[in-house]
C-alpha cells in the first residue's frame, strides 16, 4: 500500500534540456497534488485473423507530462518552485545582487571584518555603494539590514554597520541586496516620481517595470507625507530621477529633510524565450523499499496564480517532457527540503493581499475584486522521430515552443461603470496583484491587456451583481513583455 501522504516530488534544474545534471542536488516541493504521468503509448493492430481475435497492441513509445498543484508562497531563489517559474516564462530571474554560503561553510561568503567593516566574498555580482545589503544565517550581532558605503565585487564595505568579525561564516550564511537607502536629505519625491542629489539611480540594477517599496520602519528612513512611503512601479530610470506611476492618492512632493530614506526592491523575471527544464521525481516512500519514478526534459507548459477572497492563492503546474522510467534508486538519496513552512508560509487572498490595481489605480470601493487568476501558456509540443542517431526514439526528442499567451480572470463587484467602460472602449491596461507576508512580497502584473468579455451578471435574487472580465495580454512596449513577477526578499 502507499498512502499520498507519503510521496516525495523533488527535482532539478537541467542545463541540458532532458539530460539530468551528474550527481543531481535534488530539491523537494511543496504540492497539494500530483498528477504527473508517465506512461508507454500503444497502437492497435491492424493485423486481420480469421478467428476474430486481436493480436498484440503495439508500444511505439512513451509520454511524459501531467501536473501538480501547489498554494502560492514565496518562491525562494533555488528551490524548485523558482525553476519552475524560469521554465514557464521561458527566461531567467534577474536577481539582485546576493551571495549564499547554501549548506557549505565559507564558501560563498568567507570572511567578517570587524576592523574594515568589510564583508569578504567570492567574486559575482557587484554590491554597489547605496545598496541595502540584509545579512542572514551569521553570528547573530551580524544579522540584520546594512547599508553598503564602498561598492566591491569580493570586498563590499560598511562602514559604521557595527560587524562583528566572523573567520569563517556558516552555512547559512547569506548577503542579498533588497533595497537602497539615500544619504540624509539626498532623495526626495517628486510630481512624477523620486529624486536625488548624489545617488545615481543607474547604478543600482533597477529596470522599468519593477515594483518598489519606499519607506522603512521608523521616521529616519520614511517621508513625512505618510502617501509617499508606498508601492510604485518604475517607468523610467535617469541618473537622478526615477519616474514612477501607480502612485496613490495623496501623493506629494516631500524632501525628506534630514533623513535617511530607504527604499525596497527585488528579483524580476518576465516572459521571455529561453528553455529552461527540469528533472523531476516523484518517491513513493512508505514502500519498502521505496519506489521512484523519474522525469526528464520537463517543461512547464501552463502555469496559474490566483485565488479568490478569503481563499488560499493557489496554482497549477502543468508540464510536457521527454525521457521517464521508473527505479529502486533515487537520484539524490537526500533531496534538500522544500522552503519550510513557517518562514515560508502559504499565503490568501484577503488577509494577505495589499492590492489589486487595474489601469494604475487600486481596485476598491464599489467595485472591489472577488477573485483573480494568471495563467500564461507556453502552447508547447513534442517533437516525435522515426530514431535518434543511431538509437532508438521511444520518447520525444525536444519540445517545440509555442506562442507565450498570457490572460487574466478578473472577477469583480458591479459597482460602478468604471470598468465595464474600459471594456466598452477597448483600452488597453495593465492588471496587477500584490500578496505579502512575513516582510516578503510577490508582485504578479500583466502591463497591457485587452478585456474580451466582460458583462454584469445577475445569478439570481438576493445576490451581488458582478463583473467577470476576461483579458489577453500582448506585447507591453514600455517593458517589452506580457507577464512580470517581481519577487520581494525583504521590506519594511
Amino acid at each position: 500500500m502507499t498512502s499520498s501522504n507519503r510521496v516525495r516530488l523533488a527535482g532539478v534544474l537541467e542545463a541540458v534540456p532532458g539530460t539530468t545534471p551528474v550527481t543531481p542536488r535534488l530539491r523537494q516541493q511543496r504540492v497539494t497534488s500530483i498528477g504527473l504521468t508517465y506512461k508507454t503509448d500503444y497502437e492497435e493492430s491492424g493485423e486481420l485473423r480469421d478467428d476474430r481475435m486481436s493480436a498484440d497492441p503495439l508500444s511505439v513509445g512513451q509520454s511524459n507530462g501531467g501536473q501538480i498543484g501547489i498554494e502560492w508562497h514565496y518562491p525562494v531563489p533555488g528551490s524548485l518552485l523558482d525553476s519552475e517559474i524560469a521554465s514557464a516564462f521561458c527566461a531567467d530571474w534577474v536577481n539582485t545582487p546576493f551571495r549564499d554560503n547554501d549548506g557549505l561553510p565559507a564558501s560563498a561568503v568567507t570572511s567578517v571584518s570587524a576592523d574594515a567593516q568589510v564583508v569578504a566574498v567570492t567574486d559575482g555580482p557587484a554590491f554597489a555603494a547605496g545598496h541595502l545589503v540584509r545579512f542572514t544565517g551569521f553570528e547573530a550581532a551580524n544579522n540584520g539590514v546594512r547599508k553598503v558605503t564602498a561598492g566591491s565585487a569580493t570586498a563590499p564595505a560598511f562602514a559604521d554597520g557595527g560587524l562583528l568579525d566572523e573567520a569563517a561564516p556558516g552555512a547559512a550564511a547569506r548577503l542579498k541586496v533588497v533595497g537602497f537607502e539615500g544619504a540624509s536629505g539626498d532623495l526626495a519625491t517628486t510630481l512624477t516620481g523620486l529624486g536625488s542629489t548624489a545617488l545615481d539611480f543607474t547604478t543600482l540594477g533597477l529596470s522599468v517595470g519593477q515594483w518598489i517599496k519606499i519607506g522603512g520602519t521608523t521616521d529616519a528612513y520614511r517621508y513625512g507625507t505618510a502617501a509617499c512611503n508606498a508601492w510604485v512601479r518604475i517607468v523610467g530610470i535617469a541618473p537622478h530621477e526615477l519616474a514612477l506611476d501607480n502612485r496613490p492618492a495623496g501623493w506629494a512632493v516631500d524632501a525628506g529633510a534630514d533623513k535617511t530614506i530607504r527604499v525596497w526592491h527585488g528579483d524580476v523575471i518576465k516572459n521571455g524565450s529561453q528553455v529552461r527544464s527540469v528533472t523531476l521525481e516523484r518517491g513513493f516512500m512508505e514502500q519498502n523499499p521505496p519506489s521512484f519514478i523519474a522525469q526528464t526534459g520537463m517543461r512547464v507548459n501552463s502555469l496559474e496564480f490566483g485565488g479568490e477572497a478569503k481563499k488560499p492563492a493557489t496554482g497549477t503546474v502543468a508540464f510536457m517532457g521527454m525521457k521517464g522510467g521508473s527505479s529502486g534508486v533515487a537520484l539524490d538519496v537526500a533531496p534538500a527540503d522544500a522552503p519550510d513552512m513557517v518562514d515560508y508560509p502559504a499565503m490568501a487572498f484577503s488577509a494577505n493581499c495589499g492590492r489589486i490595481g487595474v489601469g494604475g489605480a487600486a481596485l476598491g470601493n464599489p467595485d472591489w475584486a472577488r477573485a483573480i487568476k494568471f495563467t500564461i501558456t507556453n502552447n508547447l509540443s513534442t517533437r516525435d522521430a522515426l530514431s535518434n542517431g543511431d538509437g532508438t526514439a521511444p520518447a520525444a526528442v525536444a519540445i517545440r515552443d509555442g506562442a507565450c499567451d498570457v490572460k487574466v480572470e478578473l472577477d469583480t463587484y458591479f459597482g460602478s461603470r468604471a470598468l465595464l467602460s474600459r471594456i466598452e472602449s477597448g483600452e488597453k491596461i495593465g492588471v496587477n496583484c500584490r500578496l505579502q507576508k512575513c516582510g516578503r512580497a510577490m508582485i504578479w502584473e500583466s502591463p497591457r491587456l485587452t478585456a474580451r468579455e466582460g458583462d454584469p451578471g445577475v445569478g439570481g435574487k438576493s445576490q451581488d451583481v458582478t463583473l467577470p472580465a476576461q483579458l489577453t495580454a500582448s506585447r507591453d512596449p514600455l517593458t517589452n513583455a506580457q507577464l512580470i513577477l517581481n519577487r520581494i526578499e525583504f521590506f519594511q
